[in-house]
């Protein structure tokens, strides 16, 4: 339930992780807009057993 919100800036779901042992919740916003920039993806699920998938799909590079 947290995948999506954790995509917003400034926003951080692992209790660790503070601004005294650094972070501020901007990196997946940031990579997330770069990717999109350039017609690709990212998306974020759980995997089984536990653990985070983080899936990058690039554009296909145009035929020449």
């Amino acid at each position: 339930d947290q995948l999506q919100r954790v995509m917003e800036p400034f926003q951080r779901v692992d209790p660790s992780r503070n601004r005294d042992t650094g972070g501020t919740g901007l990196g997946l916003h940031i990579a997330r807009s770069l990717l999109q920039g350039q017609g690709a993806t990212l998306s974020l699920s759980n995997r089984q057993g536990g653990g985070l998938r983080v899936e990058i799909r690039l554009a296909a590079a145009p035929q020449r």
